[in-house]
């Protein structure tokens, strides 16, 4: 397995005073013949993120279009206060949402994390639904925070792998953050199942945003996950026969470059499939601050 790199595909200016730096978290929807429309999120000043997209030809690199702010953070007491981390899209019937982490800081402690939901009308205008989080750390075991959600339908049932925070220090100075897995009969109420892969100190822990597709009956999960000893995010790879239990390997098939825009970090990816072929967006340094880029998967 190995993705082949395409290249950034955008490359992030200032939009607003909303949409100032970043382009995290890229997720395609597609939009017409090659062009996706790739909703991202984005910070302001103080670091509080809202949601913006690009309309892109994926082939040829061509902007269609830029949006302004489709979504911005809430206010003070809501549970995304600080920001809006975008995860990806399922639909319920004929409505198509759009989950996303939720940040909040209370009281100048840490920040915490839950998971909420955007409903997307005619794939450009989103809004909270329900008004209040979809899944939450509390009364949740040993968790401290939740993370990057993502949905898949499959044979009648919805099925979620989320992070979980665990501690926010361990043994090497490190976060541990472990991926977990839940189930839903109608999309809209969750029973969580438990642990799906577990975090290894010193090789695999701070776990971000899962990304997860089937490939000849075989579930592939790719993530991010920083080791704990000073080396900045790489993307992880795992995968599973069932969706439940997971085994986790080494070789991503995709790392840093030797220079240039993802040399020092590659984050949040996201897996679709377009014209027979599988593709990959990313954030590469400093968590997607100069925009996201585009792999290929050429060996399945």
């Amino acid at each position: 397995m190995k993705w082949n790199k395409l290249g950034k595909l955008f490359d992030f200016q200032a939009i607003n005073q909303d949409l100032l730096t970043h382009a995290s978290n890229p997720l395609a929807i597609h939009f017409e013949n090659d062009v996706f429309r790739i909703f991202f999120s984005s910070r302001n000043k103080d670091n509080k993120s809202s949601v913006g997209y690009v309309d892109i030809d994926i082939f040829t690199k061509e902007i269609k279009s830029i949006s302004d702010t489709i979504f911005k953070y809430g206010d003070i007491d809501s549970f995304y206060s600080h920001g809006v981390s975008i995860g990806n899209m399922y639909s319920i019937g004929k409505k198509d949402y759009i989950l996303f982490m939720g940040w909040q800081i209370r009281d100048g402690g840490h920040w915490i994390g839950d998971i909420g939901r955007l409903l997307l009308k005619n794939k450009k205008y989103l809004s909270l639904s329900p008004k209040n989080e979809i899944l939450t750390w509390k009364g949740d075991g040993n968790s401290i925070s939740l993370s990057y959600p993502w949905v898949m339908f499959e044979n009648g049932i919805y099925k979620m792998w989320y992070g979980t925070a665990e501690s926010w220090s361990s043994d090497n100075g490190e976060m541990t953050t472990v991926f977990k897995y839940a189930t839903s009969i109608d999309g809209e109420n969750w029973d969580k199942k438990g642990l799906a892969i577990p975090f290894e100190l010193g090789e695999a822990q701070a776990f971000s945003r899962p990304t997860v597709i089937k490939i000849d009956g075989i579930y592939k999960m790719w993530f991010s996950y920083r080791r704990g000893d000073g080396t900045k995010y790489r993307i992880g790879y795992a995968y599973s026969q069932d969706g439940i239990d997971w085994i986790r390997e080494k070789n991503s098939g995709i790392d840093v470059s030797n220079e240039g825009w993802d040399s020092e970090m590659i984050c949040y990816p996201f897996v679709f499939s377009h014209k027979g072929e599988t593709y990959m967006l990313y954030n590469g340094n400093d968590y997607g601050k100069s925009g996201f880029g585009l792999a290929i998967l050429e060996n399945k």
